[in-house]
């Protein structure tokens, strides 16, 4: 399939990025990895009549701890989060999320500022990242405004980022003693396959009693947007952690997903991994907060 025809800009600043999409509005789009806008693009779902590419704007690229925070360039790639030692040690249920994304090639690709904008409800990163309690940069050229990631998603392919935007950084708050996250997605095939269902957990410890202080549940694939199981998260704030709390997280989780048939699984499917996938994140999520 051809192109559609497109002017081609290749600012080497995010103020001249901003520029751009400030002049031509709704009919230019940002190009990053470009493994889905290309796919948008050849099967004409998109016809922008400009393509802005920020793959020269370096600041936009690397990952580095500030204070109490991680920030991820908006051009990093899905491959480096999978090696980023930072990653590893700090993150690894994004970096769960990330080697289970894609092939290499896709990987090799792929930024996080693109599948985040990409909003596709089956998306690896943004269940990790929301449970994180991440938030996003959005710079244009009237200035910078700071979105917590949980939510910037309005619905499948519709975002909080405006035309003239950039999704410059993600911003994700360093975990610390007692705190653990996990992430597991299941699909039909191990890898190159878009998701039934993805959830991530993460959970905070009280220091103290060792008592659940803060949980954060968020599944993908059974809903238009990552939904937050509120119900999950109540049954376990206070409680003590222990398999019989967790199953009856994961039975509360079922109640607060909004799955549909398709052809890669049904409804009742998908409630019942939702109930699987909650309980073995969150025992992935406490092994980390207790180091074990």
């Amino acid at each position: 399939m051809l192109l559609p025809k497109f002017d081609f800009h290749e600012p080497t600043s995010v103020d001249e990025a901003c520029e751009i999409l400030a002049t031509f509005g709704p009919k230019a789009k940002v190009l990053a990895g470009g493994t889905d806008l290309m796919v948008n693009l050849k099967k004409k779902i998109l016809a922008p009549e400009n393509l802005v590419c920020l793959s020269r704007i370096d600041s936009l690229h690397g990952i580095v701890e500030e204070k109490d925070q991680i920030v991820i360039g908006g051009r990093y790639t899905v491959a480096e989060l999978t090696v980023d030692p930072l990653v590893e040690k700090k993150l690894g249920a994004l970096r769960s999320g990330a080697r289970a994304l894609g092939s290499p090639l896709v990987r090799n690709r792929a930024t996080i500022a693109g599948n985040i904008g990409s909003a596709r409800p089956a998306a690896d990163l943004p269940p990790s990242l929301i449970a994180y309690g991440a938030t996003v940069i959005l710079v244009s050229s009237q200035g910078k405004r700071e979105v917590p990631l949980g939510d910037f998603f309005k619905g499948p392919g519709f975002t909080e980022l405006r035309p003239e935007e950039v999704l410059t950084e993600v911003r994700v708050p360093v975990p610390t003693a007692g705190q653990g996250a996990g992430y597991i997605n299941l699909g039909v095939r191990k890898a190159q396959d878009c998701n039934v269902v993805n959830v991530a957990s993460y959970i905070a410890l009280d220091e103290k009693d060792g008592s659940i202080k803060t949980a954060r549940i968020v599944m993908g694939s059974v809903g238009p947007t990552p939904l937050r199981a509120s119900g999950a998260e109540a049954a376990l704030v206070g409680q003590k952690p222990d398999e019989a709390l967790f199953l009856k997280a994961g039975e509360a989780a079922r109640q607060d997903c909004k799955p549909i048939d398709d052809f890669r699984g049904a409804a009742s499917y998908r409630k019942a991994m939702v109930g699987v996938l909650t309980k073995r994140t969150l025992d992935i999520a406490y092994r980390q907060a207790t180091g074990n």
